[in-house]
């Protein structure tokens, strides 16, 4: 914990807030940066054909566990194998009697598999959503917490910016391959001194409507260890110093591979998810968070390209406050 106090907190706020910037009804945020221009950019950036999915696994052995309010992905099968005649009997398909199904099931060679997920959709890869933390009855753009009611978000919702794609230029700030390191010490913050040292380390350049991923290392720990819990609460990550670092670059959103893209522990003592609440709440920049880069970091650390096409849209889950993704990155 440091000395910095809310007041530090409501200060910076202040600077960074985006409300109006792109007119009372907006819920894109950031995005916005994302221009047409900027689209143009990206595509160019895909000089050798090659493809990183940066998604994480969706299945049981996940960060989650298996209690709480966010739990690993549950994958179910509705009909394997096993059910090679069930079609005979799927009276109502297509409107046909039971009969009916019966006789185009024994006419023909085609049989089916069919299966469904259940899951927090911020189980794993993910973007957060302009609507999923706020603070002082208010979220992004001043629309009131109310407009989030048990029927879902009807404002800021992660439908509102399919719209964008998302997709924009890309830009991997490799802390942990900066200090020859292979994740960084658990709990260790990066602060925006340290991130302008590893992007002219790279020899990269932060621009208006770039998504920055910022690489810990901390998803490979993950994977060697397997403790969900000490992965989160020993979670490297960005300080929550970074916003106004965004902010003046106008950065369209940010994505980590740790658990939350801030620090863990909270910074300031009487301010959880200090970066969230400034980039979400008052900046109006989705987050991203559980990317795995790795084969993203040892490709840009062998070539030196450390900017590529960035493609990762959400679904459009009507009313979400998040969404998983498979985000991909293109050279």
């Amino acid at each position: 914990m440091t000395d910095w106090t809310r007041a530090d907190f409501d200060e910076a706020a202040s600077k960074v807030r985006n409300w109006g910037r792109w007119g009372e009804d907006d819920q894109l945020g950031c995005l916005n940066f994302i221009t047409p221009a900027k689209l143009i950019q990206a595509a160019g950036l895909v000089t050798q054909g090659k493809v990183f999915p940066l998604g994480v696994d969706f299945d049981s052995h996940g960060p989650q566990g298996a209690h709480g309010f966010r739990r690993n992905p549950i994958h179910l099968m509705i009909v394997d194998g096993g059910d090679s005649e069930l079609g005979r009997y799927l009276a109502g398909w297509g409107g046909a009697t039971e009969a009916q199904m019966a006789g185009l099931w024994d006419a023909g060679p085609m049989r089916f598999n069919d299966d469904f997920i259940m899951m927090p959709l911020q189980a794993a890869t993910q973007w957060d959503a302009l609507s999923h933390v706020y603070y002082d009855d208010q979220m992004y753009n001043g629309f009131p917490s109310k407009a989030v009611t048990s029927f879902g978000a009807t404002k800021n919702s992660i439908d509102q910016v399919d719209v964008k794609g998302i997709v924009s230029r890309g830009v991997l700030l490799d802390v942990a391959h900066h200090r020859g390191l292979p994740h960084l010490p658990p709990n260790t913050p990066i602060s925006p001194d340290d991130l302008d040292e590893v992007a002219a380390a790279q020899g990269v350049t932060i621009e208006s409507g770039d998504i920055v991923l910022v690489r810990t290392g901390w998803w490979a720990n993950f994977l060697e260890h397997r403790d969900g819990e000490a992965w989160a609460m020993g979670s490297p990550g960005v300080s929550w110093k970074c916003a106004e670092w965004l902010w003046e670059h106008e950065v369209a959103a940010i994505a980590s591979d740790n658990i939350a893209v801030e620090v863990s522990p909270p910074e300031i003592e009487s301010v959880l998810l200090a970066f969230h609440l400034l980039a979400i709440r008052d900046m109006g920049m989705m987050l991203g968070e559980m990317w795995n880069l790795e084969a993203l970091s040892a490709d840009c650390a062998e070539d030196g390209r450390y900017a590529f096409q960035l493609a990762a849209p959400p679904l459009r889950v009507t009313g979400a406050v998040g969404s998983p993704i498979n985000p991909l990155a293109m050279k």
